[in-house]
């Protein structure tokens, strides 16, 4: 683990501990957002389309 990995994970830990449920509802929903991003990034390459 790196330790720009342990303050990422600090950081998240004291983002759900002071914002509650809030928070980790946000964070959920940025990481979905990445992973459709993501995947349609993939696919588009796949396709051709990306360059």
């Amino acid at each position: 683990m790196t330790t720009q990995l342990v303050g990422d994970l600090l950081i998240l830990a004291l983002a759900a501990r002071v914002f509650g449920a809030d928070a980790i509802a946000l964070l959920r929903r940025l990481a979905a957002a990445g992973v459709r991003a993501g995947v349609s990034e993939m696919t588009r390459h796949q396709r051709g389309d990306g360059r």
